[in-house]
């Protein structure tokens, strides 16, 4: 797909984590808060954890990287002054997507 879009691969070097610092963090918080933590019984549960994790994550835990702000109250303040930023926030291609719900 990458290749499709003229997308540039950019490889980090082993043993480099430091080249892709946010992805790392991220995937540090997802094992220790989440991986690590649970057990899946099936596909489906390991669905329906990772989407309320995914959930406390973006939209209940405070992030200090973000001035303790959640990740969606950011988001938010950044779209309010995007005129002093503009282009900051990435655009869907389509209108179409729709956020699908999640019940335990």
């Amino acid at each position: 797909m990458a290749n499709d879009n003229k997308v540039e691969w950019h490889y980090i070097d082993p043993e480099k984590p430091q080249q892709n610092a946010f992805i790392e963090s991220f995937n540090g918080s997802l094992r220790d808060e989440c991986l690590n933590e649970e057990i899946f019984d099936s596909l489906a549960d390991a669905r329906r954890k990772l989407a309320l994790w995914r959930y406390d994550y973006n939209n209940v835990r405070p992030h200090s990287s973000l001035g303790n702000q959640t990740p969606a109250e950011a988001r938010r303040a950044l779209e309010q002054s995007e005129g002093s930023a503009p282009g900051a926030l990435a655009q869907s291609e389509t209108d179409d997507y729709q956020p699908q719900g999640f019940s335990l």
